[in-house]
């Protein structure tokens, strides 16, 4: 087992010792169904999951914060992170092994909202591509989520602050492809180039196209690079940290 492996375990594990992995699980699950069901998705009788898909991205933005935020703030608030970093680990294996624990948590509850997609079975014949692709786009989004707040609770000894902060930036970046920031942006010379730019660094359009079945390479690249960005500039902090 190698050391990021070995965090991992163990951080994985502290989710699921305390009540803080269940209680992330009975709230996600009843929000996704209440999302999905009070739009009468069987009244609806179409055959697709765009009313459930359609509130991850906001459900996302406080739920992973919430996970993330104990990553490092709670470790280095009750001192445990000079013990971790003095460990035969590096610091890039610690971030990584935290970050794809809480990743894990995430899958799962994804995982366990396919009776969801039953119940769309149940209503035609519902094409699984688009399905398919949600879920690949929502596991993404939650990453890319994921890795903010970890960045932000590698900033802070102070949970609650690490909590509000990733949140508020995980709403913006879902914000930013609303219409009306759009139109806003449109409506002013000095502004209207910056639309499609803005667009492009929204949440919620590259995943509103995963949703629809669109699967193109931006697509997947842009959380990735998220994932990407927000680890690295994690291990530059904590590795500033350790050499101080």
């Amino acid at each position: 087992m190698t050391a990021m492996q070995a965090v991992m375990r163990r951080e994985f594990r502290s989710y699921f010792g305390t009540p803080l992995a269940y209680v992330f699980l009975c709230v996600f699950l009843w929000a996704a169904a209440f999302g999905a069901f009070k739009d009468q998705l069987f009244e609806m009788r179409d055959a697709n999951l765009r009313v459930f898909f359609s509130y991850l991205p906001w459900l996302f933005a406080f739920l992973a914060p919430a996970i993330a935020m104990r990553t490092w703030a709670e470790e280095r608030r009750t001192g445990t992170v000079e013990l971790l970093l003095t460990l035969p680990v590096t610091v890039r294996q610690a971030v990584l092994g935290k970050f794809f624990a809480g990743w894990a948590v995430f899958a799962i509850a994804l995982l366990l909202t396919t009776p969801i997609v039953f119940s769309v079975e149940y209503l035609g014949d519902p094409d699984y591509g688009p399905i398919f692709a949600g879920y690949l786009g929502a596991l993404l989004m939650s990453g890319a989520y994921l890795a903010i707040g970890t960045f932000f609770s590698a900033l802070t000894k102070n949970q609650v602050i690490a909590f509000i902060v990733a949140a508020v930036v995980c709403l913006i970046l879902v914000f930013l492809g609303q219409p009306s920031m759009i139109a806003t942006l449109d409506e002013f010379p000095l502004t209207s180039w910056l639309a499609p730019f803005v667009e492009q660094m929204s949440f919620a359009v590259h995943f509103d196209l995963l949703q629809r079945g669109v699967i193109e390479l931006r697509n997947i690249v842009f959380p990735l690079v998220v994932i990407a960005a927000f680890l690295i500039c994690s291990v530059v902090i904590l590795n500033e940290q350790k050499a101080r």
